[in-house]
């Protein structure tokens, strides 16, 4: 009897972790690797499972594509790992079991990481090499990203007729990662051509049943559940699965009458948990029918409250002012409030608050954002960096911009530790500024990163970073684009310190119809304008700007007014190409950013008197 056929007259026992049982050797090299250098290890955990009463046998090759091997320089083995994984395996089940090639998901948290493409390429390697050996059926499993899962799926209903399994893996109960239900997923599996719907990993068994509860039965396809022993516990630096073999047995009865066709194991499971599963399904036959709980849908409020209009918005047909202005790095904000408030009354139509900027601490952007909106009446413009936080903190700290109605925010990569105070700091980057432009984007439509209802929707109004000082500006223009595709409204540039340069960006930009705020920071010396030019990367002053801040010497009073002679020629050129611009506020010299804002504001004046008078 061939696999399809038999998944119709009975139930089928999976394998359970091979991981776990590696890790509990002490092993610390790559897992995938050791079936070319221990063979006897690998073969002797399969023959476990064979023992234990596995109908199943995955071979050890779930991170045996391009870029995980990549990590331990071994990207050019991968035809020798996976077919040294099917070989092992079918040397092991001698048709006493199925022997599926196991392909495991590629993309992290950081989706951005890998693109579609590249993840096609890795995928096809990776199976035209189980392929080659002959194995029973594919197995697909760990897939967090539906696009991904979706998108290898397809590739290998092209590619071969054997039997796959499609296991997706949830970050929440009953719930994927683009908010998908898992009854959608499985039906979307299935008419992708899956033989078989599943999920493995992350969650014990009690959540998976609690999950299958309101799954359907498909219309021909099977469902297989590999969960977690249980819910892992943190004990002297490594994880502990807790869970008996006796309970996860007794949970396969209950994961069959939901539907369950295939039983396995994952993480923290061992011989012992798949010898109980076996023990307590090995002689049932699958439900052909079963009572599904109704589903709870959560309605997703829309924000009615009228909303102030986003600066986005305004940029696309009137002059709209930023300034930015740096929380102080000690106690006492006495200044940077006296500041605002000039920036205020030289009507600013928003002051932006960056994150801890050059990765040195600084009072909270965000506690002081609350503060203009409550005080001043400002309009704030709150930076978010990935650098500072990791994805459960993102969130936490967006859900919490939200409630105090802070929904102007700029995402950014933020600068590496290393460059700051704290060298020895941690720089997280769970997530890449796309990756976080994505979620606030996912905020905004009512689903935190793991696709569970937030109840509301969020209200940000998403402005991104864009760098003109690099050598070729096409590329950076291209990562604009793909940030508006990701849900950026808008982008604030780094400072440009040249009048050709602006017309440069103007013309490489004028076909995007997003916002673009033009960034102008004035100088303050000439050793802060020879310090630019020498050491920050990518920037370059014309001679003429250096030669006129030399010209001012060490005088302070000389240099501003060389700083502000330059500065507004550089918003002259600006005002004529954009409607946004972007003043960034050098060593809290808010006086500086003021006059130029009240000097913009006068060339506005002039030029409607000046249309007016001529109608």
């Amino acid at each position: 009897m061939d696999f399809r056929s038999e998944l119709k007259e009975r139930m089928l026992v999976g394998d359970g972790a091979m991981g776990t049982l590696l890790y509990s050797y002490g092993i610390d090299q790559c897992y995938e690797e050791i079936n070319c250098t221990n063979t006897d290890k690998i073969e002797s955990i399969h023959r476990a499972y064979l023992e234990a009463g596995a109908d199943i046998l995955q071979t050890n090759t779930y991170g045996a594509n391009f870029n995980k091997l990549k990590r331990y320089g071994l990207e050019e083995e991968v035809s020798r790992i996976n077919r040294q994984g099917v070989s092992i395996a079918k040397q092991v089940a001698k048709g006493k079991a199925y022997v599926f090639g196991t392909i495991g998901a590629q993309r992290s948290i950081r989706k951005s990481d890998l693109s579609i493409e590249e993840i096609k390429r890795g995928f096809r390697e990776q199976l035209y090499s189980l392929l080659l050996e002959d194995p029973d059926g594919i197995l697909l499993e760990t897939f967090y990203d539906f696009e991904e899962l979706e998108t290898v799926l397809q590739i290998a209903k092209k590619e071969t007729d054997l039997p796959i399994i499609a296991n997706v893996s949830m970050h929440e109960l009953g719930n994927l990662q683009n908010g998908f239900h898992l009854n959608e997923a499985f039906q979307k599996l299935e008419y992708l051509g899956a033989d078989v719907v599943g999920v493995n990993c992350r969650l014990g068994p009690h959540h998976m049943i609690r999950a299958l509860e309101e799954v359907k039965l498909p219309m021909q396809a099977s469902i297989a559940i590999y969960p977690n022993a249980s819910l892992p516990d943190y004990v002297d630096g490594r994880l502990v699965y807790k869970a008996e073999p006796e309970y996860f047995g007794s949970s396969a009865l209950e994961l069959r009458k939901q539907g369950a066709t295939i039983i396995g194991g994952c993480c923290g499971t061992t011989p012992l948990h798949i010898q109980a599963v076996n023990e307590m399904i090995g002689t049932l036959a699958p439900v052909k029918e079963k009572i599904t709980k109704a589903r709870h849908i959560e309605i997703i409020e829309v924000n009615n409250q009228k909303q102030e209009l986003a600066l986005h918005e305004k940029a696309k047909t009137d002059r709209t002012i930023l300034v930015e202005l740096d929380p102080p790095k000690k106690l006492g904000i006495e200044t940077f409030m006296a500041g605002a408030e000039a920036l205020k009354k030289a009507g600013v139509d928003s002051i932006t608050l960056a994150d801890n900027s050059l990765a040195s601490p600084r009072i909270s952007n965000s506690t002081l954002a609350n503060l203009l909106k409550a005080e001043l009446g400002v309009n704030p413009m709150v930076h978010i960096t990935c650098r500072d936080r990791n994805l459960i903190g993102l969130q936490s700290h967006l859900m919490g911009l939200h409630t105090v109605g802070l929904d102007e925010v700029l995402v950014i990569t933020g600068d590496p530790s290393k460059i700051g105070d704290f060298p020895g700091a941690t720089s997280v980057y769970d997530l890449s500024s796309f990756d976080l432009i994505s979620l606030v984007k996912q905020f905004n439509e009512g689903y935190s990163y793991s696709g569970q209802s937030l109840g509301k929707r969020a209200n940000f109004k998403i402005s991104a970073a864009f760098n003109p000082n690099v050598k070729y500006l096409d590329k950076a223009v291209q990562r604009m684009e793909k940030k508006i595709a990701c849900g950026a409204h808008s982008f604030l540039t780094q400072p440009v310190y040249s009048v050709e340069q602006i017309e440069e960006v103007y013309q490489a930009t004028k076909h995007l119809e997003t916002p673009i705020f033009m960034g102008i920071m004035p100088l303050t010396s000439t050793r802060n304008a020879e310090f630019i030019h020498n050491e920050i990367p990518g920037i370059k002053l014309p001679d003429s700007v250096r030669k006129a801040m030399a010209s001012a010497g060490a005088d302070p009073v000389k240099s501003r007014i060389e700083a502000i002679n330059i500065a507004r020629e550089l918003v002259d050129a600006a005002q004529e190409r954009f409607k946004g611009i972007y003043l960034i506020t050098p060593f809290l010299r808010y006086e500086m950013t003021a006059e130029l804002t009240t000097y913009i504001k006068d060339h506005d004046r002039k030029q409607t008197s000046e249309v007016a008078g001529h109608e």
